[in-house]
């Protein structure tokens, strides 16, 4: 297992995440992505390869630099295993690979997993064809611990099951950083409710332990199904009653229900649709849902997070994803910047 991986925040020190927000936060003011501003050489039209990022490349002095004959490679290759569906997260490493000047190569399910190939074999095949690095996302948890123990190049996980998402986290943590002024990455004081899904959610894990190693309090919050009271050994309290917390909180961060982690049971957008365990649409709504009204009750100075993807009118209203609150597009731009700084570290470049 290589020491550069970056597998879950639960466990890692203050130190080694305020490592990586600050590393983060430099390549943030290199593109010029404050505050979900457009890059600088957005308008420029021309191909990318990571010099518009002020990022030094990671080459010739990288740990992947070899001879091949007389001929040397020197821009090192990651490879994105990503084996449940993704956009935004799977665009997001690519983007900062390219912003690094890293090559990424997309290997998304395959035809040997689908024969019977294991995702052990299958990331060993990978590395054996000489890529620096894998970022694996697949659906069983700790999916991404199993194959580090098996291979030699860093793993980075982007989500497995409902285990992390540990890049989803360290974005989190920056987002809200920035947003409360909180430049030393210190949120003592801070209280940060994340509603919704919570068992089901690997973002509620990472954002849980993130949160907590700088010194955040987290309460979680949803229906006794979907935030029983063992997520408290996690580190966080546990709530059943959104109305009781959300004017006392300086962040709420709201979660989907993961209809495919609960039998994939058909959402009806209607007063007493279906919705498995959780009853229907409209008792959900009117028990854990963001609506204008509530959002009006939160304290001054206090925002809005979502991990995406939104069910707008289900979990959060639009009036509130889109308001004033919002840190939602914020958290997508933080996203590679974070990355950035989880690749950087895996392939071993520059950390100041």
């Amino acid at each position: 297992m290589h020491d550069g991986g970056l597998l879950q925040l639960r466990g890692m020190d203050r130190g080694a995440v305020v490592e990586l927000l600050a590393r983060a936060r430099e390549f943030a003011r290199q593109v010029g992505r404050e505050s979900g501003a457009r890059p600088i050489g957005a308008d420029s039209g021309g191909e990318s390869n990571g010099s518009e990022s002020g990022a030094r490349p990671i080459g010739s002095e990288s740990r992947s630099t070899q001879r091949i004959g007389s001929e040397s490679r020197s821009t090192p290759m990651v490879a994105t295993m990503f084996f449940e569906d993704s956009t935004r997260t799977r665009l997001s490493f690519e983007i900062a690979a390219r912003r690094l000047g890293v090559e990424a190569l997309d290997i998304g399910p395959s035809s040997s997993t689908s024969k019977g190939e294991t995702l052990v074999d299958s990331a060993k095949t990978i590395e054996a064809m000489g890529v620096d690095a894998l970022i694996v996302r697949a659906g069983p948890s700790g999916a991404a611990h199993l194959i580090a123990r098996h291979v030699s190049v860093p793993v980075i996980n982007a989500g497995d099951g409902k285990h992390e998402h540990p890049t989803q986290g360290l974005l989190d943590c920056l987002t809200l950083c920035r947003a409360l002024g909180r430049d030393d990455f210190d949120l003592s004081g801070v209280r940060v409710a994340i509603v919704g899904d919570v068992v089901s959610s690997r973002v509620a894990r990472s954002a849980v332990a993130g949160f907590g190693a700088l010194g955040a309090e987290v309460v979680c919050v949803g229906p006794v199904h979907l935030a029983p009271r063992s997520l408290e050994g996690l580190g966080c309290s546990v709530s059943h009653d959104l109305d009781g917390v959300i004017g006392d909180v300086d962040a709420v961060m709201m979660l989907r229900v993961q209809r495919e982690r609960h039998g994939g049971t058909e959402v009806r957008r209607h007063e007493g649709g279906e919705w498995g365990a959780a009853g229907s649409v409209g008792a959900y709504r009117a028990g854990f849902a963001l609506t204008a009204e509530r959002a009006g009750r939160m304290k001054a100075g206090a925002v809005v997070m979502h991990p995406g993807p939104m069910n707008r009118g289900v979990e959060i209203d639009s009036e509130v994803a889109d308001g004033a609150r919002s840190l939602v597009t914020r958290q997508v731009a933080a996203g590679v910047v974070v990355r950035m700084a989880v690749i950087e570290r895996a392939l071993g470049g520059a950390s100041g």
